[in-house]
């Protein structure tokens, strides 16, 4: 990390950003300048946030060289992952066809199931609201795609979903955007040695994605698949657009597998078939879609 001070910064200040970093085990480089002094801090600089230096008395600004991110950067491992299950491959370069139809379940290579889902308006239709009919729909599509030979992906929507999830045999746990911030359900989810799609919400960075992810890897499970499902449009109508950029950049800094969801993006202007090209264009690994 470099640690820029403010102009003509007091010796002390210049003194007490060295101790703060000398008791994080972190070594400091000193360059003096006729204005300014910058510091390096040499070492591991993840154990401490740039918001730690810049409150320190006489800091300017403090600026990452490395980083959130170790366990799942190409940094540690240059190729990319591949997570099989039920003999199907995410990632090494298969495009997969993941519908969420289940009409079309035959024809795929994996069925997407979305059983806890419920309408944001209470009287609106699209779900039932009773939660032992929801485990018993999920137990049924399950046993409907493990009988005809493909993984199901299943979207939990709070922790406690997790042990029927699992006890219906779920090969992927599927978590959306708005679980991104949820750090007590990735402790969970890190805990298992089940493969997890874990989403970017809609108004989340590309590095807050991957920090999120890490916190995944860093309690066990490496099993982790990336998901794009829709980042902020400048469009009224059309709220929603699939964040090209971050699969790209995700791509490039990380080793693990990406998917995207295109099933609530598309609309007149941008048909699922064009956004389907655009996620393979940007390095997608398998797209879900409705089609």
């Amino acid at each position: 990390m470099i640690i820029v001070m403010q102009k003509h910064a007091a010796p002390e200040a210049v003194e007490r950003v060295i101790g703060f970093i000398r008791s994080r085990g972190l070594q400091e480089h000193i360059s003096r300048g006729e204005e300014r002094t910058i510091i390096g801090a040499v070492g591991d600089e993840r154990v401490f946030h740039p918001n730690e230096l810049e409150s320190l008395p006489g800091v300017e600004r403090a600026i990452r060289v490395l980083n959130e991110w170790r366990i799942i950067s190409r940094e540690t491992q240059p190729e990319s992952s591949v997570i099989t299950v039920r003999g199907v491959s995410f990632g090494g370069g298969a495009m997969l066809d993941i519908t969420a139809n289940p009409q079309r379940a035959d024809n795929a290579d994996a069925v997407f199931a979305d059983p806890f889902y419920l309408p944001a308006r209470p009287y609106a239709s699209g779900g039932s609201g009773n939660e032992k009919e929801q485990i018993r729909a999920m137990q049924a599509g399950i046993a409907r795609c493990h009988e005809a030979g493909k993984p199901a992906v299943v979207r939990i929507r709070d922790v406690r979903q997790l042990a029927p999830a699992l006890e219906a045999e779920a090969d992927v746990l599927y978590l959306g955007g708005e679980l991104m911030s949820n750090r007590a359900l990735q402790d969970e989810v890190g805990r298992l040695n089940t493969p997890v799609v874990l989403c970017k919400d809609k108004h989340h960075r590309a590095d807050e994605w991957l920090v999120a992810a890490e916190h995944i890897a860093l309690r066990g499970n490496h099993h982790i698949i990336l998901g794009e499902a829709g980042t902020l449009s400048f469009e009224p109508e059309h709220p929603y657009r699939l964040d090209v950029d971050a699969i790209v950049r995700v791509r490039k800094a990380s080793h693990l597998p990406v998917i995207a969801n295109i099933t609530r993006l598309w609309h007149g202007d941008m048909p699922q078939q064009v956004l389907y090209k655009l996620a393979e264009a940007a390095g997608a690994d398998g797209i879900v879609n409705s089609l």
